[in-house]
């Protein structure tokens, strides 16, 4: 008796292992980047809210487990879904958001020194905030290298294509900046202290920089091609995040300065925190109004949820930060009350962005494979030129 064996080309392809991870993006750790900053935001805030810091620190714990769960995702998805992982990078759409994974890390980590630690303890919270703070910063510095040259080298973009998520990457630096001299004060005094301290600082000026040279992309292509798509409506309120943070990091440097550099930089530190606050922050408030007003826009024409509402959570997270350091060192009683207004739209922001996650998630349709969006009708634009009939 002679069995027919199929022929190997004949046998139907292997299934892949973890399905629901193959479509799981960097984009998720938004999620936990906004998590976090209601947490660490709320316990910055230049007022006292009976509770508040309690609520916090139960916070940014769900967004320590969050950060567990998603790491372990991310790592499934690497090793189940090598090709999707290498299409990500490829793809000048998603290759930014890589700068999240750095953004996530640091965020946690600098929650667990805020506020963690009245729960997991002085000690246990340093060292967690040293682990992850040393992690994101060179995973920060590595991914504002490498996409920038991936969208130079590999990637074919369009003038038009340009947008705020191009930002993503080479503000993870900044974030660093603005945590690590929480760090400073736990270090011994000299060397290690100035090293810890002016490396932040080159790493704001860095990020500043680079930010400086993609945000008139981002304005140019809004004043020429017009408003983004729907979907990508909301990432307008990226641009408030290398604002918020590198004024959050300017009152950060004049907090940790006088222990760890020589007069007279010790003092000039605390004049650069408002010197160079209050005009970039009051250019924030600008950029909040002309962004929501697009979002206002865009959603009395049909936007719907996206995982790009995340967006309004950890920017604006930055800005209660960057608020409340110019009300700490200011005294100034305007920054403590939009340090609050802002909080209050934090906290709205993520419990919206946080239930419709979850729904999706429940339903499955954030994990599905992702469906062509229906090109967006463009309204005409009428020029004039000169010699043009009258």
């Amino acid at each position: 008796m002679v069995t027919a064996v199929p022929s190997p080309s004949l046998r139907a392809p292997a299934r892949p292992r973890f399905p629901a991870v193959r479509h799981l993006g960097p984009n998720w750790y938004g999620s936990v980047m906004g998590t976090a900053a209601v947490g660490s935001a709320g316990g910055a805030l230049p007022v006292h809210v009976p509770g508040l810091r309690t609520v916090c620190t139960a916070v940014w714990c769900l967004s320590l487990a969050l950060l567990a769960v998603l790491l372990a995702a991310r790592a499934l998805h690497w090793v189940h879904h090598r090709d999707q992982a290498r299409a990500h990078l490829l793809d000048p759409a998603a290759a930014p958001f890589y700068g999240c994974l750095a953004m996530a890390l640091l965020a946690v980590g600098g929650g667990a020194l805020s506020v963690g630690r009245d729960w997991i303890g002085a000690s246990p919270a340093l060292a967690l905030d040293t682990v992850l703070f040393t992690a994101g910063t060179a995973v920060g510095l590595v991914a504002a290298v490498t996409v920038p040259y991936l969208m130079a080298v590999h990637h074919r973009i369009e003038p038009h294509q340009a947008t705020p998520v191009w930002l993503l990457p080479v503000v993870a630096p900044m974030v660093s900046a603005a945590l690590g001299p929480a760090l400073v004060a736990h270090l011994p005094a000299g060397q290690a202290r100035q090293t810890l301290l002016l490396g932040c600082v080159a790493m704001f000026g860095l990020s500043l920089l680079a930010t400086l040279a993609l945000l008139p992309l981002v304005l140019g292509r809004l004043l020429i091609a017009g408003p983004l798509p729907l979907a990508l409506t909301p990432t307008l309120f990226l641009v408030l995040g290398p604002l918020g943070q590198s004024t959050t990091a300017a009152g950060a440097f004049a907090d940790a300065a006088p222990g760890a550099l020589p007069a007279p930089y010790g003092s000039a530190f605390a004049a650069f925190a408002v010197l160079y606050g209050v005009p970039v922050m009051g250019f924030a408030v600008l950029w909040f109004a002309f962004a929501a007003a697009q979002v206002v826009r865009a959603g009395r024409r049909g936007m719907g949820f996206a995982m790009t509402w995340w967006s309004f959570t950890f920017p604006v997270g930055t800005c209660v930060t960057g608020a409340s350091a110019l009300a700490r060192h200011t005294h100034l009683a305007v920054y403590e009350g939009l340090a609050v207004a802002l909080y209050a739209v934090l906290v709205v922001s993520w419990a919206a962005a946080a239930v419709h996650t979850a729904r999706g998630l429940v339903s499955g349709a954030l994990l599905a494979a992702p469906r062509p969006a229906p090109a967006e009708p463009r309204p005409a634009r009428a020029r004039t030129t000169s010699g043009a009939a009258r």
